[in-house]
């Protein structure tokens, strides 16, 4: 579990990749003995996540603001966390794009769409996510 007191990096391998409003954060960690980083996803309360690649991660993060926050622990035995499928089709198509085996053919696929209208979907959540920390900054919330 992140701590939400320290807001540094843990050690010279860890970096922070992405720093958001709300103690929500990417780190960018170099694992020992690995060639390329991984990025793990940091929030209050929510299981860390970590991913191969930045774009995966941040679209993970703008799936977690998109739905004002949704716990992740206890998914493997449940499935897709609530709050995602509430969200709505293209909240959960980004869902979908962060867990591993699946890309952009897969999703548009299960939904019978093409993968440009996957692709809006994915635009779509993300022009929400940065909305909704636009304008929680502008609030004042930090």
């Amino acid at each position: 579990m992140s701590e939400s007191t320290s807001r540094s990096p843990r050690d010279d391998t860890e970096s922070v990749y992405n720093d958001y409003i709300l103690d929500v954060r990417i780190l960018e960690v170099m694992p020992p003995d690995a060639e390329t980083p991984e990025y793990r996803f940091e929030a209050p309360q929510h299981t860390p996540m970590t991913f191969d690649d930045p774009e995966t991660a941040t679209l993970y993060a703008d799936v977690y603001f998109d739905t004002n926050g949704f716990q992740e622990a206890g998914t493997g035995d449940r499935g897709v966390p609530p709050e995602v499928i509430q969200a709505g089709r293209d909240t959960l198509a980004a869902y979908f794009l962060t867990m591993p085996g699946t890309d952009v053919n897969w999703v548009a696929s299960f939904y019978g769409k093409t993968p440009p209208k996957i692709e809006r979907y994915i635009a779509s959540v993300r022009q929400r996510a940065q909305e909704i920390r636009a304008n929680a900054a502008e609030q004042g919330l930090e």
